[in-house]
């Protein structure tokens, strides 16, 4: 109940204390009950019912928001012979229109805590509310302010499985879902720019610009920078390039697709931990995001 007032304060000042900076409303509380929807399944672990179970939420919410679905099913072998049953869900906004804006998310959460200090944590898996859950969140939420007011472009809001399962050291058994979604474009899928959206739902985020981004897509980066200060956001997405992620857009970089990864660095001290959970995310920080969202295809 208290958070419904901090919101609305939220956009009030935006349009008071901005100096005439655009003002876009999106609805935060509405997106942190999707996290909070989410968080109710349980860990999704991949081959774990609850994986299943919210990759059918998933699939359910998206038919009800969106024009057409797509949904691809696969599995993929570990590197100790595992195999893992996942799915890719692809929203489609305005299908029939060639100009189009790739936005995305990995849904899925990490089967061990390998970060946590606490050594029998360490075989627990990650609660995932905001490496997962707050990205989930803004794309739905994304679709919901569409069916209000439409895009001018096309959106695709793809939410990718396996993202989070092995080992970013060694690069195996990681952005499973992004390799797989790169590897089987469609022939001629070239939307304009692509956004991901990766832990962006913390009550203090900040987001620098990503190295790999600036590096391989600087003009999608300077997009997407430009859109925050003009909504007044210029505290929360700073002008300062931090450091290389290895994340979803980069398969995606590597088939030519200009995409970028919005990421809250230096990452959280509860990120890969058990402490991974809902009460470190706030309603405002996904209201600026999602605004930014919004405003980069109305």
């Amino acid at each position: 109940m208290k958070r419904i007032p901090m919101l609305a304060c939220f956009v009030l000042n935006l349009a008071c204390a901005s100096g005439g900076a655009q003002v876009i409303q999106f609805n935060g509380e509405v997106a942190l009950s999707y996290v909070e929807a989410q968080m109710a399944f349980g860990p999704r672990v991949p081959n774990t019912e609850a994986h299943r179970q919210t990759g059918d939420w998933i699939l359910d919410q998206l038919q009800q928001r969106v024009d057409s679905v797509e949904v691809q099913t696969f599995t993929h072998v570990t590197s100790d012979g595992d195999t893992l049953r996942l799915r890719n869900f692809i929203g489609k906004i305005k299908p029939d229109l060639t100009d189009r804006v790739l936005f995305l998310a990995h849904w899925d959460t990490r089967p061990f805590a390998d970060k946590s200090s606490n050594m029998a944590q360490r075989r627990m898996p990650v609660p995932g509310a905001n490496d997962g859950a707050s990205g989930v969140a803004v794309l739905l939420r994304l679709a919901d302010e569409l069916k209000i007011e439409p895009a001018i472009f096309g959106v695709d809001l793809l939410f990718v499985d396996g993202e989070d399962y092995g080992d970013f050291g060694a690069n195996e058994d990681v952005l499973i879902g992004s390799r797989y979604f790169a590897a089987n474009l469609v022939d001629g899928y070239q939307p304009l720019f692509a956004v991901l959206f990766d832990m962006v739902g913390d009550a203090n985020a900040r987001f620098e610009k990503e190295w790999n981004s600036v590096n391989r897509a600087p003009e999608v980066v300077e997009r997407v920078w430009r859109k925050a200060n003009d909504l007044g956001h210029g505290r929360t997405f700073l002008g300062s390039v931090g450091g290389a992620i290895t994340d979803d857009h980069i398969p995606l970089l590597d088939v030519g697709i200009r995409a970028i990864d919005i990421i809250q660095t230096p990452l959280p001290p509860y990120h890969h931990t058990t402490e991974d959970t809902i009460d470190k995310l706030s309603a405002r920080s996904l209201a600026i995001v999602g605004s930014v969202a919004v405003g980069l295809v109305r």
